[in-house]
C-alpha cells in the first residue's frame, strides 16, 4: 500500500485570514466542534489559552458560537495546568495514563471528547489567538474533500525570526525526503495545531509519544491521499523551546514511526 497521489499532486494550502469565524459557525449545521489540548506543567500558558478559545468561539462570553467543548488533558502536570484550564473555561480530564505522553493524552481527548470535529492546539503556545482554531477548522468545515488540516508557521528561536522546528528540520523532514517523498509539501509535518473528523482519527488512531503527529499524517495520506490533507499558515508561533539534550526522545519516536510505516511506500 503506498501514498496514493498524482503527478504534482500536494496539500491544499490556506492562510488563517481565508476563513471568517461567522461564515464558519454558520456553515457547522449539526457538527459538534471540540477543541483539545494536551497539556503538562503548562501553567503559565494553558489559562490564556483556553479563555482565548471560550471568550471568542464558544459564544458564552459574546463570541461567535463555532464551538461547542474546549477539552484540557491534563498528562501529568505537577503544577497548575488543571486548575487553571478550568478556571478559564475548560472541561478537564486526567489522562488515562498519566505521563504517558503526548499520543497517550490525544487517545484520551479523543475518547472523551464529544465532536464531531476535532481540533488539536498545543498549551505552550504564548502569542496564541482564536486564529489558531478557525484557521485549523476552515478547510474541515468548507471542504468535504478534507481529512486533515496541518497548520505551518514562523518559529522564532532565542529572539531570532527563525529557527526553531529543530526535530523538524533535522529529523522530520529528512525522514520525509528518503521514505515519504509524496508528503514533502507538508510544510510543518510534526505541527501540534492539527484538525480533522473524528471518523478518520478513529479510523487512522493515534500513535504513542512524539510519534503521533507524524504517524497521523503519514496513515491519514497513506489511505485517502495528500491531496485529503490541507495546510494552514497560522502565521508567527511562539512558544517554549526545549534544550538540545531533550530532544532526542523525539526525533527516535519520530524515526521509529516512520520506519515502521515504510512498507507502505512503493517505487514510483
Amino acid at each position: 500500500m503506498s501514498i496514493p497521489r498524482a503527478p504534482g499532486e500536494g496539500s491544499v494550502r490556506h492562510g488563517h485570514g481565508d476563513f471568517d469565524p461567522g461564515l464558519l459557525a454558520a456553515s457547522k449545521g449539526l457538527r459538534r466542534i471540540s477543541v483539545c489540548i494536551p497539556a503538562r506543567n503548562e501553567a503559565a500558558t494553558v489559562g490564556p489559552i483556553v479563555n482565548a478559545i471560550v471568550t471568542s468561539l464558544t459564544g458564552t462570553a459574546g463570541g461567535i458560537p463555532l464551538v461547542d467543548e474546549v477539552l484540557v488533558v491534563d498528562d501529568g502536570s505537577v503544577d497548575q495546568t488543571a486548575d487553571l484550564a478550568a478556571q478559564a473555561g475548560a472541561r478537564v480530564l486526567i489522562a488515562d495514563t498519566q505521563g504517558g505522553g503526548k499520543g497517550q493524552a490525544m487517545q484520551s481527548a479523543l475518547k472523551a471528547a464529544e465532536g464531531d470535529l476535532i481540533a488539536f492546539v498545543d498549551a505552550d503556545v504564548t502569542n496564541f489567538g482564536p486564529h489558531f482554531v478557525t484557521g485549523l477548522l476552515g478547510p474541515l468545515l468548507l471542504d468535504d474533500a478534507i481529512c486533515l488540516v496541518k497548520g505551518f508557521y514562523q518559529r522564532p528561536l532565542h529572539g531570532a525570526p527563525d529557527g526553531g522546528g529543530r526535530v523538524t528540520e533535522l529529523m522530520a523532514k529528512p525522514v520525509i525526503d528518503v521514505l515519504f517523498p509524496g508528503l514533502v509539501s507538508i510544510e510543518q509535518p510534526l505541527a501540534g495545531e492539527t484538525a480533522a473528523p473524528r471518523e478518520v482519527l478513529e479510523k487512522c488512531g493515534l500513535a504513542d509519544g512524539y510519534a503521533v503527529e507524524m504517524a497521523l499524517l503519514i496513515d491519514v495520506a497513506s489511505r485517502f491521499g495528500v491531496s485529503s490533507v490541507a495546510q494552514v499558515d497560522l502565521g508567527i508561533r511562539v512558544h517554549r523551546n526545549r534544550p538540545l539534550s531533550e530532544l532526542r526522545p523525539q526525533a527516535t519516536d519520530i524515526l521509529r514511526a516512520a520506519l515502521e510505516r515504510a512498507p507502505l511506500i512503493t517505487p514510483d
